[in-house]
Parts: structure tokens; C-alpha cells; sequence
């Protein structure tokens, strides 16, 4: 019987080589999901890509549930995954600054928001892109779904990417992705008529979006009989009651679509060995 792997090394260490030769595609592109060898067998297939998804536990008024940026992160991250090819999804990362604690500032101030120090998140991120580097990931992307650690995301790419000049590893900071909402996707609900309707956070754009992903993360009932919410709720401009899911999946695909383009067009090269 063939034996699964090759060892080698003396006492102080043992390397665990694939046997290639039994090696076969990922069953699954969520890191969760597969076994360490399964991994292992991935990356000598050439599945050297990687989505890091960035989350968040925050408020987003009385009618989303406070977990709505990892979901959306999550799901998204997968039909990105499965878009660009030989690409795989790690775990998400759910703790990330949402305001101080002392005093209670932005989105501290409401319950069910958790809050890490930003040189906390950005030693977060790094930790995680460094153990995949060292695995064999060679292309590491780093996608955010809440704007206020975009530039902690962003320097974190910057620092790493100098560090690993001329190892063949490098960062992508997916700012593609988060630019969509306020972009793309706020310009095509004005065309609609629904200008009125977006603000910046639990609105009618963010609402939308998650009824797009998971609706029973969106209180509907209450939402549709709802008085005009406002920043004493914790929605910060706009109104969250004309949102649907038809209008949130018109975001999504904007959002997939501009990620997908700006990996296929990463100048370090293609995604796909």
C-alpha cells in the first residue's frame, strides 16, 4: 500500500511531504471545511491563493443582526473564491476596532459591539497572513466589509509586502471590493430615486445588502413598521424601510464583480498557476 506522505529528518524534526501523485482538487474552497492534508495537497496542486475575510461585531441599528459584516464578508468571500479559481478562504476575522471602551465612543456605545485597539487588528491581520505565507500560500488577499479599518488593511499590505520582497509571497489589499458601496452601487440607487435613502451605516444600502446574503439577519417585520430610525438607534442617515433583497443582490454582484476583476487583473500575476 502506497504510503500518504514521505518522512524525513532525524530527532530534532520531521517534514511531511504530499504524495502528489494521489493529490486531488479541494473539495471545498473554505479553509473550515478541509482537513490539514487536504490543504497540503492544494497548495503542491497549486491552489497558492488565499481570501483573509475581514468582519466585524457591531451595531448596525435595531433591525440587523450584529454579526452582519462577517456573514456578508464570509459569503461574498466564497463566490469570489469559486469566481477567480484555485483560490481558497480562511477563517474570518470577527473582532476588529469598532470605538474605545473608555470612554465608549462610535460603535461602543451600543451593546453587542466588540472592540480590539487598531495595532492589535493590524498584529491580527499580519499573524494571519504570516502563517500562510510559511504554509505555501504565495498570494494572500486581504477583504474587508466595514470602512473603518480600510487603511489599517491597507497598511498592513504595504508593510508585509516590503518584508517579503523577493520571497514570491505577496499582499493584496482588495479595496475594490468595500469601494463599490459608497461608489458603484450609492450611484445606482440615486438613479433610482432612492438617493434620499442612503446614509453611512444601517441604511437603506446596508440593509439591502444583507437581505441580499441572509434575510433572517434583518428584523422585517419590525423594520417595516418601524417609525424613521436615527442615530439615537444607531442608523446614521438615510432609512433602512424601502430596503429588499432584489436591490441588496444588485450590490453583491457589484461588489463580486469588482474583486474578481481586480485579482484577475493583479500585476504580481494570475491567480490560476
Amino acid at each position: 500500500m502506497a504510503c500518504a506522505c514521505t518522512l524525513m529528518g532525524g530527532m530534532g524534526g520531521m517534514t511531511l511531504l504530499p504524495d502528489r501523485a494521489h493529490a486531488t482538487a479541494p473539495r471545498d474552497v473554505v479553509f473550515e471545511h478541509l482537513t490539514w492534508t487536504e490543504i497540503r495537497d492544494a497548495l503542491a496542486q497549486g491552489w497558492t491563493s488565499v481570501i483573509i475575510p475581514v468582519g466585524g461585531t457591531e451595531q448596525s441599528g435595531p433591525f440587523i443582526a450584529v454579526g452582519k459584516h462577517n456573514v456578508r464578508a464570509t459569503v461574498l468571500s466564497q463566490r469570489i473564491a469559486h469566481e477567480v479559481g484555485h483560490m481558497l478562504v480562511a477563517p474570518t476575522i470577527a473582532y476588529v476596532p469598532e470605538g474605545g471602551t473608555s470612554p465608549r465612543t462610535s460603535h461602543m456605545r451600543f451593546a453587542g459591539t466588540l472592540s480590539i485597539p487598531p495595532a492589535v487588528f493590524r498584529e491580527l491581520v499580519t499573524g494571519a497572513a504570516e502563517s500562510l505565507r510559511v504554509q505555501g500560500f504565495r498570494r494572500i488577499v486581504l477583504l474587508g466589509d466595514h470602512g473603518g479599518y480600510q487603511k489599517d488593511l491597507r497598511t498592513v499590505a504595504q508593510v508585509l509586502n516590503r518584508r517579503w520582497a523577493g520571497t514570491g509571497a505577496h499582499v493584496i489589499y482588495l479595496g475594490a471590493y468595500y469601494d463599490v458601496v459608497a461608489g458603484s452601487y450609492a450611484d445606482y440607487l440615486r438613479r433610482r430615486g432612492l438617493g434620499a435613502d442612503v446614509g453611512t451605516h444601517a441604511d437603506l444600502s446596508d440593509t439591502s445588502l444583507m437581505l441580499a446574503v441572509q434575510p433572517d439577519m434583518v428584523r422585517q417585520d419590525a423594520l417595516h413598521h418601524a417609525a424613521l430610525p436615527g442615530p439615537s438607534q444607531g442608523v446614521y442617515g438615510g432609512d433602512p424601510r424601502p430596503a429588499s433583497a432584489a436591490l441588496g443582490q444588485v450590490g453583491t454582484d457589484m461588489q463580486v464583480t469588482a474583486a474578481v476583476r481586480a485579482l484577475q487583473t493583479d500585476q504580481n500575476g494570475p491567480i490560476s498557476p
